[in-house]
């Protein structure tokens, strides 16, 4: 089955960005995401199946961040959740383009309900992301 046939639904995310070249470097060239369709205000990313768009904004609001697990998590922030294999394979090439870390990758909840292995960084225009993989599943939205 292919992400197109899937039950779940995709989603539509357009975020901000200052600097069209420095987007299109690192979410096609470090974070390795297919690109669509595109103008001189905004672009189109495949985000493993989900439509992501950035768009050219230079005014950006003040960051927020919140305590969680010891640290502090930007908000807002997005990302995917990815399984265990695909999240090590991303924390690899983002590690092996340099990339700094808001959050090194590491596993939250470790041995708790909901562990579970994340990380956070910050696209050129200061947007946040989170990576995440649960070893299981059915964990993803337990309390």
């Amino acid at each position: 089955m292919s992400i197109l046939d899937s039950p779940i639904p995709r989603f539509h995310l357009a975020m901000p960005v200052d600097d069209l070249a420095a987007a299109r470097t690192f979410y096609g060239e470090v974070l390795g995401l297919e690109q669509g369709r595109s103008s001189d205000k905004w672009i189109d990313w495949n985000l493993h199946g989900h439509q992501f768009v950035t768009h050219l904004a230079p005014e950006r609001p003040q960051r927020i961040h919140n305590p969680v697990d010891g640290h502090d998590v930007p908000v807002p922030h997005f990302g995917l959740i990815l399984t265990v294999p695909e999240f090590r394979k991303l924390a690899d090439r983002l590690r092996a383009a340099d990339t700094s870390f808001v959050i090194e990758p590491y596993v939250r909840f470790e041995g708790q309900t909901g562990e579970q292995w994340t990380m956070f960084l910050l696209d050129p225009a200061g947007n946040a992301l989170e990576f995440k993989a649960f070893a299981d599943d059915s964990q993803v939205f337990a309390t």
